[in-house]
């Protein structure tokens, strides 16, 4: 009788990722030199890390399922919303409530999305 490994392959590749993903937000290198103050803010703090990675899941999500002349629009907004995020500094405070109101932004965008009936 063989003897099973304590871990599956899924589960073990599940935790060697789990592990690497302090180190990298969704939307940016953490390891680049010229971080701005609000990436080096976001890279420390595993809250605002994960908040960018949410954040840009569904704005990636998003930009798939809106109309091709939408898409500009969102991009538009999201650039914009980025300045103002950048304008927080290193201030956590601010980011999390930037990320808080593009969120709140994203959530909205999908209750509008038009579906088939």
């Amino acid at each position: 009788m063989k003897n099973k490994p304590a871990f599956s392959l899924p589960a073990l590749c599940l935790v060697i990722l789990s592990a690497a993903l302090p180190a990298a937000a969704a939307s940016f290198d953490c390891d680049r030199a010229d971080l701005a103050a609000d990436e080096k803010a976001i890279c420390d703090n595993r809250a605002l890390n994960d908040a960018d990675v949410r954040m840009v899941t569904t704005f990636d999500i998003l930009t798939g399922l809106v109309a091709m002349g939408a898409r500009g629009e969102m991009q538009d907004r999201q650039s914009q919303w980025l300045k103002e995020r950048q304008a927080c500094g290193p201030d956590v405070a601010c980011i999390k409530g930037a990320y808080d109101k593009r969120m709140q932004q994203l959530d909205e965008a999908y209750k509008n999305i038009s579906r088939p009936l």
